[in-house]
This record gives structure tokens, C-alpha cells and sequence, in this order.
């Protein structure tokens, strides 16, 4: 039988809000299943303990647990947005509480790291011509959200 890897997101108390606010997010997603604390539970009584949930095919668990330690960059998801009005969407819904980073990068409200990447970067930042893929590249490192037209003319000079 095949094993399938998936995610584990530990937060301290809002696994079931977070599991929500993404499945709201992403298109083709779901909650799977919601495990929940009983009555002499360590935790409070009908708070989610776990929850499964899918985003566009990729498993996922929230866990509720005595976090000593919050999510860093050194995870992050990367969401490849076939063109700017995708980018826009998906920045605007996980920066909505988060932060923005530079090139791509946010941190949502739950401080999780989320990559939103253009179909077209590695053509602009890798391509052909090596001195319009240094001047995307340049482009991209002066910008928060990646903006396609820019990079785009930045590569064409």
C-alpha cells in the first residue's frame, strides 16, 4: 500500500479556524475530519484537537497543542498562480491579517510562510537572456507582492 506524506500545522488553539479560513482559500478543498477534546480531555471540552483537511489535493492536519515555539520561514507553501488576477486573489486573502514579506513571500494571520509565485517567474529570473533575467530578478527583489507586468517589462528592457 502506497504512503502518502502530508502536513502537520501545530498551533496553540486555533487549528479549527485556521483549517476554515483555508479551505475557504484555495479552490478544490475540504475538511476531512474534526477530532475533539472530551470531557476529561487536557484540553476544553468540543475544542478541535485535530483536523484534516485537503487543499487542492494536499492532506493536511491542524493541531491544537501547547506550542512552545511559532511557525519560521523555513517552511513555507508555495501557491504557482497561472497570472496576475490569481496572485492578487490569493495575496489579498492570506496577507489579510498576515504580513508582507519581500519577493513573494507572506506570513498569514496565523503566522504560517506562503510563497505566491507567477507560472512565468522562472522563464523571466532563468531565461534566455541572461541580462534580462538579471534585470527581473532585480524587479523581484524590490517587490512584496510579484507584479507580472513588471517583471515582464523588466525582463524585456
Amino acid at each position: 500500500m502506497p504512503r502518502k506524506i502530508g502536513t502537520c500545522l501545530w498551533f496553540e488553539n486555533q487549528a479549527e479556524e485556521a483549517a476554515m479560513f483555508y479551505t475557504s482559500v484555495f479552490d478544490d478543498s475540504r475538511i476531512l475530519d474534526i477530532s475533539r477534546f472530551g470531557e476529561e480531555a487536557p484540553g476544553p471540552a468540543g475544542e478541535a484537537i485535530a483536523v484534516d483537511f485537503e487543499l487542492e489535493g494536499r492532506s493536511f492536519t491542524a493541531l491544537n497543542g501547547a506550542r512552545t515555539s511559532g511557525f519560521t520561514e523555513a517552511v513555507s507553501f508555495v501557491v504557482d498562480c497561472e497570472d496576475q488576477a490569481a496572485v492578487d486573489r490569493y495575496w489579498a486573502a492570506l496577507t489579510d491579517g498576515g504580513t508582507e514579506s519581500q519577493c513573494g513571500w507572506l506570513r498569514d494571520r496565523y503566522g504560517v510562510s506562503w510563497q505566491i509565485v507567477p507560472a512565468i517567474l522562472p522563464s523571466l529570473i532563468a531565461g534566455p537572456d541572461p541580462q534580462g533575467s538579471q534585470r527581473a530578478m532585480q524587479a523581484m527583489l524590490g517587490m512584496r507582492k510579484l507584479d507580472i507586468a513588471e517583471l515582464q517589462k523588466a525582463y524585456d528592457g
